[in-house]
């Protein structure tokens, strides 16, 4: 992730927090939670703590990271768990969660950045173990508001993954932006499968 998209989290915490907490995101949370076969869950990149605070609150035991300091402090004040500040790049867990759940967070990264972490996050998962993960639908790449971004097809995203082992796509669906007046902006969710 470019040091400018931290740049932008940590100085525009505040509003990103207010723009997000409070959306009802219960449908896809209750969708990952019922492909899981167990309780562990990764939030990695937690943003303002919204779904790690669900997820506990549902009874599961969750590690939250972020890469912004700010999110951090907010989503660990939110959440009632300290949120480690962590870089994508740096996971290196193994064999740990039965979910990583990464919500529109990993899509800052570049191509070329974001491969080598989608084998860290299998590698993280339990055997049969889950991913969700959500990208705006296109094909951009570049930064676009402040931030950087990667979209993807599900086409595109199939054929980038081809080579990563123990993973297939096991769901993916196509929904309009949950924000009120950003309805028209379309996201690619996937769940992804470790078959390990």
């Amino acid at each position: 992730m470019s040091n400018k998209t931290l740049d932008y989290y940590n100085t525009n915490a505040d509003f990103f927090i207010s723009d997000t907490v409070d959306v009802d995101f219960n449908m896809t949370q209750d969708r990952f939670i019922s492909a899981l076969h167990g309780k562990s869950i990764l939030d990695f990149g937690c943003g303002s703590g919204r779904d790690t605070k669900y997820f506990i609150d549902k009874g599961f035991q969750v590690t939250a990271t972020d890469g912004s300091e700010k999110l951090c402090h907010a989503a660990s004040e939110l959440c009632g768990i300290t949120v480690r500040q962590m870089l994508f790049q740096d996971l290196d867990d193994i064999n740990t969660y039965d979910g990583i759940w990464a919500c529109s967070s990993i899509l800052h990264l570049s191509r070329v950045e974001l491969l080598p972490v989608l084998r860290k996050m299998v590698i993280a998962l339990k055997s049969d173990g889950v991913i969700y993960t959500s990208f705006k639908y296109g094909s951009f790449e570049g930064e676009r508001n402040g931030r950087y971004y990667t979209d993807f097809t599900l086409e595109a995203f199939a054929e980038y993954i081809k080579d990563i082992c123990n993973i297939r796509i096991e769901e993916h669906w196509i929904t309009g932006d949950v924000r009120p007046g950003r309805g028209d902006e379309k996201w690619l969710n996937l769940m992804l499968r470790n078959t390990n």
